[in-house]
């Protein structure tokens, strides 16, 4: 393997557990502040099966035994190998060229403020490298929980790098399984949190009343219409209320979770659909409007950027921001979650911390993950 080598792949299977994205990135240089380059971008869904323990797994459900959770562990690092391969593939370049790979794995469990304090991501990197001959740096965010953060957000740093702008107060809007922002103002620190549900629980409902895997352009929503009362006793959650850091996952928002706050009265899906949107529109505007008043611009990446419903509401709730895809400032908005592992990888081998303290809460920064040599 050449030594200056400035190709990575980056793996990110998110919260919403619809597929691996895997990216191929090219960094100008080895300086930190290089500007990177998405030569190649590819998504390989999950099966039915594997999606299926993927969703129980990450809404709180328990294992049988742990041979499951080892099986699942190298099941996974076996996808993500193969979709590491299959960009390569597509893009024309050999392994040899790769220094490093960076792969999220898919989490299983976040539990950063319980008494023990972990966060789990499946997807064994000594899997990885060995199928790849590439060295893969694995499992990013438990060195952050292990100091005192929450392991996430952790892409803010490469927001900043490639969205920051000294003339206007920008904010970043990842709509992904959950939604999380990452603050960038004109100067001073950068920030970043969860703001709560997205396609999480959009996705859910619809599977579960139509049939299908996601709420395809927000047709489903867009046929109903927001029930005040129902969103008003949706947004009573508490963790709405907790200040940053915080961060969420399946286990937090889920279908029983919207269940009680159904209750007993019957609604019809379309409109607790639209409601749903409405919830992640209204969640993000709150903490938005919370945290970086002065906003002008925010950016959004991620799956729900394809759902024009949901944005419009997004734009609804916040008539002063302009609202608009990553894509109109070069960045594709599928892929920058993979790319901004792909960074974090080469910062671990560099030695550099991946983390941002002000973000995640860690008592300081960190070089986070396991390298496992090809």
């Amino acid at each position: 393997m050449r030594s200056d080598a400035q190709l990575y792949v980056g793996l990110m299977s998110g919260t919403s557990a619809d597929g691996i994205d895997a990216a191929l990135v090219r960094f100008a240089s080895g300086d930190p502040h290089a500007p990177c380059e998405l030569l190649h971008g590819h998504s390989r869904p999950w099966g039915d099966a594997i999606r299926s323990r993927l969703l129980h797994f990450g809404q709180g459900g328990d294992c049988t035994s742990l041979d499951d959770i080892g099986h699942l562990d190298v099941e996974i690092a076996h996808a993500f190998a193969d979709a590491t391969q299959e960009l390569l593939a597509a893009a024309g370049v050999d392994a040899v060229a790769v220094r490093a790979i960076g792969s999220h794995g898919q989490t299983i469990r976040h539990r950063p403020d319980t008494r023990w304090p972990f966060t789990w991501q499946l997807g064994d990197g000594n899997v990885i490298a060995e199928r790849t001959g590439i060295t893969t740096v694995a499992d990013f965010r438990r060195r952050d929980v292990a100091a005192g953060g929450h392991g996430a957000p952790l892409l803010p740093a490469l927001h900043a790098a490639l969205l920051r702008s000294p003339d206007e107060a920008r904010a970043v809007l990842n709509l992904g399984g959950i939604a999380n922002l990452t603050l960038l103002p004109r100067e001073g620190a950068v920030r970043g949190f969860d703001t709560g549900p997205a396609n999480a629980l959009l996705d859910a409902w619809c599977a579960h009343h139509t049939g299908a895997a996601f709420d395809a352009g927000g047709a489903f929503a867009a046929s109903g219409q927001a029930d005040t009362a129902l969103l008003a006793t949706l947004l009573e959650e508490r963790w709405f209320d907790l200040p940053p850091p915080k961060s969420t996952g399946r286990e937090q928002f889920h279908l029983a979770w919207l269940q009680a706050g159904l209750g007993s009265i019957r609604r019809e899906p379309g409109d607790v659909q639209a409601t749903l949107a409405e919830l992640t529109a209204a969640s993000v505007a709150n903490a938005l409007l919370a945290t970086q008043p002065d906003t002008t611009r925010l950016l959004v990446c991620g799956g729900g950027v394809h759902n024009p419903f949901l944005l419009a509401r997004i734009r609804a709730w916040l008539p002063t921001v302009t609202v608009e895809s990553t894509a109109v400032h070069g960045v594709d908005p599928d892929f920058i979650e993979a790319m901004g592992f792909a960074w974090l990888a080469r910062e671990t081998l560099a030695g550099r911390h991946g983390n941002l303290p002000a973000v995640t809460g860690a008592r300081g920064g960190r070089v986070l993950g396991a390298i496992h040599p090809a």
